[in-house]
């Protein structure tokens, strides 16, 4: 298969500085987004060590013993790595006593040629599917918020203005043994992944979200009116966008681009 990609982050309208982190590696297919917690540059200081120490050693697997892995040996590199950057986050704020109580979510996704996405995530940062019409969240929040709609304790209404909605159950760099969530997906020509913070998903409603991707456009233009649409509904929080779009399979264009003489 054959992807495109494109990361925005905002500072958004309240926040004095940005504590998302985003990256993304093409050649490999490796995306990461992490929205970082805790006082001072702390929430910074661990969000970019999650998306930095991802790509760096993820990214560096993937673009050689791993590029022909499969999804279960993705599975597992993942895991091994987002334990060492857990402890690696977790050991620096015992260091250093402007770091005390940092941490950070998670979403890493590696899209496989064969097809396959290979998603894992902590905490409440998100996965979308858009596909035919239809927005699906791939990711469940890992929150107290989600915990009680699970349990039947409140309603979708009265979780849209929880005064608790922002507390995560599970964070990067917090303890020692994080459980990351991993699924598989297979991907299908024409679906946009939309990954993102909840300085999206907080000010910007499933339906409205879906409103904008149903305009189509190119993924530079989706990140802005996504943003945009952030920003208008309070900026409360910052803001960051990844998308990445699936094209076909490479192997079949490069055949007609030969038999049309391309």
């Amino acid at each position: 298969m054959m992807y495109e990609f494109f990361a925005k982050t905002d500072r958004g309208l309240a926040r004095g500085n940005n504590e998302d982190s985003v990256v993304l590696d093409a050649a490999c297919g490796l995306v990461v987004l992490a929205d970082g917690m805790g006082g001072y540059n702390a929430g910074e200081v661990a969000s970019g060590m999650a998306t930095d120490s991802l790509r760096s050693e993820l990214g560096r697997w993937l673009s050689g013993p791993g590029v022909r892995a499969s999804a279960r040996e993705v599975r597992h590199m993942m895991e091994l790595c987002v334990d060492a950057v857990n402890d690696s986050i977790l050991e620096s704020a015992q260091k250093h006593a402007d770091y005390a109580g940092m941490g950070t979510t998670l979403v890493v996704g590696v899209f496989q040629k064969d097809g396959r996405l290979v998603l894992g995530h902590i905490g409440d940062s998100r996965c979308y599917r858009w596909r035919g019409g239809h927005l699906q969240q791939a990711t469940r929040d890992h929150s107290l918020l989600q915990e009680q709609l699970d349990a039947g304790l409140i309603t979708l209404e009265q979780a849209a203005v929880s005064t608790s909605r922002n507390l995560v159950t599970r964070a990067l760099g917090v303890e020692r043994g994080v459980q990351l969530e991993i699924n598989e997906y297979k991907v299908a020509a024409g679906d946009v992944y939309l990954m993102c913070s909840d300085g999206l998903s907080d000010m910007v409603g499933d339906d409205a979200i879906a409103s904008i991707l149903q305009r189509g456009g190119t993924l530079a233009s989706l990140a802005d009116a996504l943003v945009d649409a952030a920003n208008a509904g309070g900026g409360r929080d910052n803001i960051s966008v990844l998308l990445v779009q699936v094209g076909g399979d490479a192997r079949k264009r490069g055949f007609l681009s030969r038999l049309m003489g391309a």
